[in-house]
């Protein structure tokens, strides 16, 4: 089966609120389970852009987007019902991991991560909780372990990935935290990704 893959060059135009919106129920109406919902999609996405020592362009659409649906199916084009509702989630696949790319080199502190929120027990109160984002960023890790590891293991960067770990692993230490913990975890991720992104660059 033949795959795209992630071209720097390619269309960046973020994705409009009515195509995340798509793709969300497109992935969530797959006859499977482990197809990935628009959270945990965007914390992939994240995850493959920073996964240190390679340049995504140079990684196999095989080798990740399979990952987003839970794997191919036989016969082709299963778990989609037709090649081209396929080919329609690659392509807006690709275009929100290109404006993501887009956004941390042009305009990072307008970047937003893709998260839930609750509402308190006061009306004032809202609670960011990036556990699905965190799931699906350490999914991407998972594909190249050994990459990631001297980062995990790393003071300054483990700091950096700490809030992801907590919320996303499967031991994570927030697993069971509180609303305000969680919420204090979340909100920190969107600027240890940008400070990831810097290391990145310059390695």
């Amino acid at each position: 089966m033949n795959y795209p893959q992630y071209n720097p060059a390619s269309d960046d135009r973020p994705l409009s609120d009515e195509e995340l919106n798509d793709l969300d129920e497109l992935l969530a109406n797959l006859p499977t389970n482990e197809a990935l919902n628009i959270e945990a999609l965007d914390g992939f996405l994240a995850g493959l852009l920073l996964t240190p020592g390679r340049k995504l362009a140079d990684l196999p659409g095989a080798a990740w987007l399979p990952v987003i649906w839970g794997g191919d199916q036989e016969p082709d084009p299963a778990p989609f019902v037709s090649g081209k509702q396929r080919k329609k989630a690659q392509m807006l696949v690709l275009r929100h991991l290109h404006s993501i790319a887009t956004a941390w080199a042009q305009r990072p502190q307008a970047w937003e991560p893709i998260f839930s929120f609750a509402d308190g027990e006061d009306e004032d109160t809202e609670y960011a909780d990036a556990e699905d984002w965190a799931v699906g960023f350490l999914m991407a890790v998972d594909l190249a372990p050994d990459a990631w590891a001297p980062l995990f293991d790393n003071p300054p960067t483990a700091e950096l990935l700490a809030p992801i770990a907590a919320l996303g692993g499967p031991d994570g230490a927030l697993a069971e935290g509180t609303a305000e913990a969680r919420d204090t975890a979340s909100r920190s991720i969107p600027d240890a990704m940008l400070a990831l992104w810097e290391i990145h660059q310059k390695g």
